[in-house]
């Protein structure tokens, strides 16, 4: 029975109920040639009149919610998000909440959508996005869409849009996901410091300035600090710095993600880091895209989980998150570990140590468009060169060519082998992983094929985990790690981002040659109650919204 009908049944019971009492009660008596009235009765029929006033206004309001439109899914295996076995049952949608979830039936003139026994889960969320830069140009967000994502967390490796800023681009343009957001250390750091002065520690009054400003953004719904310590606008900053800043976020009681200070050559101190910034300040700490880019610590990645697990049993709260991928994308300056460019020693260091040039692919160069595409030793062999002049060379066009074009965004960028199957399929395993793209609309798959790449290759394929588990980690684990609420579980009263796919031809398609093919296997998504997706296509609906902590 629906909740309307339980309502309105008792409505109706105590009605009765209670007009048979006045009857019983409070009923006048007759005298030779008059009647005489009792003032309690005359009291009884003014709050029997306003009791039946109020009755007929609440009928009319449970006549309303009877008529609401509601939406139906049925014939599904439910995964909700929790963990637990999947089960036979039924969804029902009311506007954005999810309204019943069991053995339901039908009520007249609602929707009805056949699941075909196919899953149902919650819509994934991305816990490290970068589409939201994209989101003005491609409200639609089928990057998004096509792999199960309803959520997306921006703001990440220490940079990103402002509240205000997201608030009024999704006034302007509606999108079709939701989004959150973390407030960047770097661009607290540009806009206290100056871009000319990123190369230095701040000072106590400009960490008081950057805590300021990142107060503010907390009281307005970021999820916290983020943090990209190994790229140039941060690298010069100082612990001190850092952990200032982080203990501003705890006293609002959000989180601290970070791309740590190395993935490489210095990973033990970035490490150390991290979990000294989760004991000090006291708050959750997130390692951003888990991963070992020294190609000297391949195969080490158990003992990095365990000493991640140690910290957690010392009471710090340490997680994870994880793209399914071998091959990281970033610039040609992370390849330098000491951030000397020129240093013909640390090139050729890159080359031994933290990359293969075989292997990695320049896949934008705008100084020379015919390099995109092509590995490092290509180039090289194009230019006649070896591979570690050849990185000095593109570092040192890329600058130029930023030099020249200031307003250019995006000059080069580079695929590169970073890590093991072995040691991916190990941090995906962790209990306190969560799954991420790390990906943008296009240029590395992981963009358009990090969820269902996990659903299909690692879970149905090499069978690595449960489903169960896998769709938690996409959902309610991603959402307790970076503190979102009513989202990612199926429970009545949670937001309605849903998800229906096949877990037999499940499917990432993407690839460095065509990083935005479509995935296999989504067979419908919602968000917020509606259909967003269907059939490999946007619905042009956009019911997105932003998602403050």
């Amino acid at each position: 029975m629906a909740v309307y009908q339980i309502i309105s049944l008792l409505s109706f019971l105590s009605s009765v109920l209670f007009l048979a009492f006045i009857q019983l009660t409070c009923k006048p008596f007759y005298t030779y040639r008059y009647i005489v009235v009792p003032k309690h009765y005359q009291i009884m029929r003014r709050l029997t009149l306003f009791y039946l006033v109020a009755l007929i206004s609440y009928n009319s309001i449970a006549q309303e919610i009877k008529v609401a439109p509601t939406t139906l899914i049925t014939n599904v295996r439910l995964i909700d998000g929790t963990g637990t076995p999947s089960r036979n049952a039924s969804v029902r949608i009311s506007g954005n909440k999810i309204l019943e979830v069991g053995d339901i039936k039908a009520i007249n003139g609602e929707e009805i959508i056949n699941g075909k026994g196919m899953v149902l889960a919650p819509g994934f969320i991305d816990s490290h996005s970068h589409i939201g830069g994209s989101l003005a140009k491609y409200p639609e967000a089928l990057a998004d869409l096509n792999q199960g994502v309803t959520t997306i967390v921006s703001g990440q490796d220490g940079y990103g849009s402002y509240v205000d800023s997201i608030k009024a681009g999704i006034s302007r343009k509606p999108i079709a996901i939701n989004i959150a957001t973390y407030t960047g250390h770097t661009d607290l750091r540009e806009k206290v410091l100056g871009s000319s002065q990123m190369n230095r520690p701040a000072t106590e009054n400009e960490i008081a300035a950057m805590q300021a400003i990142l107060l503010s953004e907390l009281k307005k719904g970021s999820l916290g600090l983020s943090t990209g310590l190994e790229y140039e606008g941060a690298y010069f900053s100082s612990r001190h710095e850092v952990l200032e800043l982080a203990k501003t976020a705890a006293s609002e009681k959000s989180r601290y993600i970070s791309h740590i200070r190395s993935e490489d050559i210095a990973l033990a101190d970035a490490l150390d880091e991290i979990i000294n910034i989760g004991r000090e300040a006291k708050l959750p700490v997130q390692i951003s895209h888990i991963k070992l880019a020294l190609k000297d610590d391949w195969g080490k990645s158990s003992q990095i989980l365990a000493q991640l697990q140690t910290a957690r049993l010392n009471g710090v709260d340490i997680t994870a998150d994880c793209y399914p991928y071998e091959f990281w994308h970033s610039t040609l300056r992370v390849l330098f570990p000491k951030t000397d460019y020129t240093n013909p020693v640390s090139a050729q260091y890159a080359v031994d140590h933290t990359f293969d040039p075989t292997q990695s692919i320049l896949i934008r160069f705008a100084p020379n468009t015919i390099y995109a595409g092509k590995t490092i030793s290509e180039i090289a062999a194009m230019r006649k060169e070896k591979p570690a002049q050849t990185l000095m060379g593109l570092i040192a066009e890329a600058d130029a060519y930023e030099k020249a074009h200031p307003d250019a965004n995006g000059v080069e960028a580079i695929v590169a082998k970073s890590m093991t199957d072995s040691d991916v399929i190990n941090f995906l395993a962790w209990a306190n992983t969560n799954i991420c793209s790390d990906g943008s609309n296009g240029g590395h798959p992981r963009g358009y094929g990090s969820f269902t790449r996990v659903l299909g290759n690692y879970v149905r394929d090499k069978k690595i985990m449960r489903l169960e588990s896998a769709i938690q980690k996409m959902t309610s684990l991603s959402a307790e790690h970076v503190g979102i609420k009513n989202r990612g579980v199926i429970a009545a009263g949670y937001y309605a981002d849903l998800v229906l796919f096949n877990p037999t031809t499940i499917k990432d398609n993407a690839t460095f040659k065509d990083s935005k093919a479509l995935s296999d296997g989504i067979e419908k998504v919602w968000v917020n109650g509606i259909c967003v997706y269907h059939d490999k296509k946007s619905t042009n609906k956009f019911p997105g919204t932003f998602i403050g902590r």
